[in-house]
């Protein structure tokens, strides 16, 4: 095998995960190449929370300053009744938060994210990018991997030492992998839950009635049986990102689907008049199907590891998924840079690593939808506990996730 084969790393996909990737293994002092099956690179979705398990890795990798110009600092996490708009608890972030857990708790839209990412890769000549790029085979020898990718109607192909699969929850590499693997690659699975997206200006009819009934500065959660939605500021506080969550009934694979807005609007029943305004002021909503994945191995030795929603894809619960990504990449970096001679074992540490934590977080994820759409009983017990518990309780009890840094290893 040749020097630059034996060190090539293959990267598919160009979101969050595979960017972060770029970078790490860059850093490292790896070659990088990347398939993006996307003709240009554009974000999904709207905004995205960033914790600082995320961004202190961010900052590690030199994209942070980048973000930072654009994204925003909020103040709290604050819970609130849907029906009666009352505070259920406030958990500190801003300067108390960055003080306690070592790097800040971002909210920025996911192009100013994918900005960054890109002006760090911009940087590392050692960063190849093929766009419009489908993986359509991939070839596990004895001397490494050999990916295949259809672009602009012609083939391309890839030689490396490891293939990642940062391509998300419907993932080619997860997929054509399959086939005598032995790795019991799964497929990504429809949670029931639909998201529902929009994007106010601050200075819009519907910006306004945000403000009246939540602080502009924070990430604010309505809580209600039928629904929740999170908003918070993106775009240096021009304009609010809001994102609702409902059950509904399976649509359109893909990030931008359409779903009845009947669903939304038959969940509020009960809530606040003045915030089933907001939600009617924000018209129109772009609904977005919820899938998982549940993936018992995301290695396999020859040379291929999934990272992200391409392995453990999760629902937004917790709002790690775009962390979880973040993390993954950069322990898998860290750890095959760490054993060289050992790809084998630099995948099993790195998944024994890993998958404690995100089981971790999924559990957390399942905690909070069951105690934000709780009704009853349930949603009486949730409001006295929460009103015993300070914040600074609360900040403590985030303390395994937002303070998470990564385990050196040390080879005996």
């Amino acid at each position: 095998m040749s020097e630059t084969r034996s060190r090539q790393v293959v990267i598919a996909g160009a979101g969050i995960a595979g960017l972060t990737a770029a970078i790490a293994f860059a850093e490292r002092g790896y070659p990088v190449k990347v398939f993006e099956q996307a003709k240009r690179l554009e974000a999904a979705g709207a905004g995205i929370q960033l914790s600082p398990n995320a961004t202190r890795i961010l900052r590690q990798l030199g994209v942070l300053d980048s973000l930072l110009a654009n994204a925003i600092k909020p103040e709290a996490v604050v819970l609130k009744d849907a029906a009666s708009l009352r505070q259920l608890a406030r958990v500190p972030l801003g300067g108390a938060g960055e003080e306690r857990w070592g790097a800040p708790y971002l909210v920025a839209h996911r192009a100013d994210l994918q900005d960054a990412l890109m002006a760090r890769v911009a940087q590392m000549p050692s960063i190849q990018f093929t766009t419009g790029a489908r993986i359509c085979n991939i070839a596990a020898g004895t001397h490494g991997i050999t990916v295949t990718a259809e672009a602009h109607g012609k083939p391309v192909q890839a030689e490396g030492f490891l293939l990642v699969g940062a391509d998300g929850v419907w993932s080619s590499v997860r997929r054509l992998a399959s086939p005598g693997s032995g790795a019991g690659f799964a497929n990504s699975h429809f949670s029931g839950e639909l998201a529902w997206r929009a994007t106010v200006s601050a200075d819009s009819e519907a910006g306004r009635a945000f403000t009246a009934i939540s602080a502009p500065d924070c990430v604010t959660t309505f809580l209600h049986p039928g629904f929740h939605m999170v908003a918070y500021p993106v775009s240096r506080g021009r304009a609010f990102n809001l994102a609702a969550f409902t059950r509904g009934d399976r649509i359109a694979e893909g990030w931008s689907g359409r779903a009845d807005p009947a669903i939304l609007s038959g969940a509020l029943r009960g809530t606040a008049a003045m915030l089933a305004r907001l939600v009617e002021l924000a018209c129109p909503w772009t609904a977005f199907p919820i899938h998982t994945v549940e993936q018992r191995r995301w290695t396999v030795p020859a040379g291929i590891a999934l990272i992200g929603d391409a392995a453990h894809a999760m629902t937004p619960f917790a709002a790690q998924g775009a962390a979880m990504a973040i993390e993954d990449a950069a322990t898998l970096a860290n750890l095959v840079a760490d054993f060289p001679a050992d790809l084998r074992q630099s995948f099993t540490i790195w998944e024994n690593l890993r998958r404690p934590r995100i089981e971790k977080v999924l559990k957390r994820g399942a905690l909070n939808r069951l105690a934000w759409h709780a009704w009853g009983p349930v949603a009486i017990a949730r409001n006295v506990v929460l009103a015993m518990r300070s914040g600074e309780k609360l900040a403590a009890d985030l303390d395994w996730l937002y303070g998470w840094r990564q385990q050196q290893i040390v080879r005996r």
